[in-house]
């Protein structure tokens, strides 16, 4: 299966295939607006502003599985996200990650990017997943990893 198989709903609950990002570097977060990593949305932001001209896509999948750090609905986080970040970047429906109702997404990602001593499981909020034009997951980045530290790789795959 490819990544460009899977369907997702936007935060505004339209149906958005994978497909129609065919050909783009695609950056997938999962999201919270009540985490310490939430001041990362501004740094996506402007990845997305800076490079989106040259192929570059953030995705963001708000998910409540990390300490309820993402209770409010649809409309509430993409209020938040734009009022106090300013995001413009694609936004979609809360998500699981992990588990048995792992979204496909997350499936694919995790099986082709391993996390920490090899494991799949997804830790926190703002793990991020770098794909490059073919679809292919590249890399896999840590919470930690700010959105001004994965700016290289970034640059490197819209080359």
């Amino acid at each position: 299966m490819s990544i460009y198989d899977i369907e997702m709903k936007t935060i505004k609950g339209e149906t958005q295939p994978m497909d129609d990002y065919r050909g783009k570097v695609l950056l997938i977060v999962n999201t919270a607006s009540k985490c310490g990593f939430t001041p990362q949305y501004t740094g996506l932001e402007k990845l997305y502003e800076e490079y989106a001209d040259r192929g570059l896509v953030v995705l963001g999948f708000p998910c409540n599985q990390f300490m309820n750090q993402e209770p409010g609905d649809e409309t509430e986080i993409a209020e938040f996200c734009s009022l106090n970040h300013g995001v413009t970047f694609p936004l979609f429906a809360k998500v699981d990650v992990n588990g048995s109702n792992a979204h496909p997404l997350y499936k694919h990602l995790t099986s082709h990017a391993r996390g920490f001593l090899g494991s799949k499981a997804i830790k926190w909020n703002f793990t991020k997943f770098l794909i490059d034009r073919e679809g292919n997951v590249v890399k896999r980045f840590a919470p930690t990893d700010t959105p001004e530290q994965i700016e290289k790789d970034i640059k490197a795959l819209l080359t």
